[in-house]
C-alpha cells in the first residue's frame, strides 16, 4: 500500500454504467411507500369526502390489535429491537462487496510486502469504521491463529444475520396480523350494524368500522410492513455477503497467502458487476 493508505495496484473494477452505489436516503423506500400513500391520500382527496376515512375505532381494532398480537408473537426486547431497525430501511445505503475486496486486497498487499504486525498503526486505525474488519485485524495483528479468527468471525455473523431475520419475522408477521384484524374489525361492525337496524343513525358509523377496518389493515400489510420487511432482508444479505468476503480476507491475511489467490478467491463469491480486476484481465 503506497503513502495515504493508496494502493500499489489501482483496482480495474467491472462496471455497469448507470448503477453506482448511493449513500443517504434510501429514496426507492421512500418514494414507494410514501408515493402509495400519497395516491391513496389523493384518491381520498378527489372523492369529496377523506374525513370519512378516518374512523377512531377502526384505527383502535387494526393498528393497537397488530401491535397485541406481534407482541403475543414475539417479546418486548424483538420488537423494540425491530422498532430500532427500521430507520435502516429508510436510510439504509448499498453496501459495495466490490469495495470491501478493494480494501481487503489493500490490506493484504500491505500485510504481504510489510509483514503482519505492520498493520498495526495506519491500516489498523483505518479501519475502525467498520467494526466488523478492524475486529477481524485486529485478532490477526494480535496473533490469534487463523482457524480461531475464522471461528470468531463467523460466529458473529451468524448472530447479526439472526437478529436481522428475527426483526424481518416480526414485519413479517405484522403484515400476516393486520389483515387479519382488518377482517375482525369487519365483522364487529357486521354485528353491530345488524344489531341496530332499527335505529338508521347507529348503522353508518357501524358500517364504517366494517369496511374501514379491512381498508386499514390492507394498507398497513402491503404499502407499510410487507416492503419494510422486504428491505431489511435486502439489506441483511447485502452485510452478510460484505461480512463473508471480509472473514476470507481476514483468514487470508492470517495465513500470508498470495494476494492474487485472494483476489481470485474474493471473485468466486462477488457478483459479475462487482468482481475486481487487480491482477487479472
Amino acid at each position: 500500500m503506497a503513502d495515504g493508505g493508496r494502493s500499489l495496484f489501482p483496482s480495474r473494477r467491472v462496471s455497469v454504467p448507470g448503477v453506482q452505489p448511493t449513500s443517504g436516503p434510501d429514496l426507492a423506500t421512500i418514494v414507494g411507500i410514501g408515493g402509495a400513500l400519497a395516491l391513496i391520500a389523493l384518491a381520498m382527496v378527489l372523492g369529496g369526502s377523506p374525513g370519512s376515512f378516518l374512523d377512531l375505532p377502526a384505527i383502535l381494532i387494526v393498528v393497537l390489535g397488530t401491535l397485541a398480537v406481534t407482541l403475543a408473537s414475539f417479546s418486548f426486547e424483538e420488537v423494540g429491537a425491530t422498532v430500532a431497525m427500521l430507520p435502516r430501511a429508510v436510510t439504509h445505503a448499498p453496501l459495495d462487496a466490490g469495495d470491501r475486496a478493494d480494501r481487503i486486497l489493500d490490506l493484504a498487499d500491505h500485510a504481504r510486502r510489510n509483514g503482519l504486525l505492520k498493520l498495526q498503526g495506519a491500516p489498523l486505525d483505518g479501519t475502525l469504521d467498520d467494526p466488523f474488519l478492524h475486529k477481524g485485524l485486529s485478532l490477526v495483528v494480535d496473533g490469534v491463529v487463523e482457524d480461531e479468527v475464522e471461528a470468531i468471525l463467523r460466529h458473529e455473523m451468524e448472530a447479526t444475520a439472526e437478529r436481522h431475520a428475527r426483526s424481518a419475522s416480526v414485519l413479517r408477521r405484522a403484515a400476516e396480523v393486520s389483515p387479519a384484524m382488518g377482517l375482525i374489525g369487519t365483522l364487529v361492525g357486521l354485528v353491530q350494524m345488524l344489531g341496530n337496524l332499527e335505529d338508521p343513525a347507529r348503522i353508518g358509523p357501524s358500517m364504517a368500522v366494517a369496511l374501514l377496518t379491512t381498508f386499514y389493515g390492507a394498507i398497513l400489510s402491503n404499502v407499510v410492513f410487507a416492503p419494510l420487511a422486504s428491505k431489511l432482508e435486502r439489506a441483511a444479505g447485502e452485510e452478510w455477503l460484505v461480512n463473508h468476503i471480509t472473514v476470507l480476507g481476514v483468514v487470508s491475511i492470517a495465513r500470508k497467502e498470495n494476494t492474487r489467490r485472494l483476489e481470485m478467491l474474493l471473485n468466486s463469491v462477488l457478483p459479475p458487476h462487482q468482481r475486481v480486476r487487480r491482477f487479472h484481465v
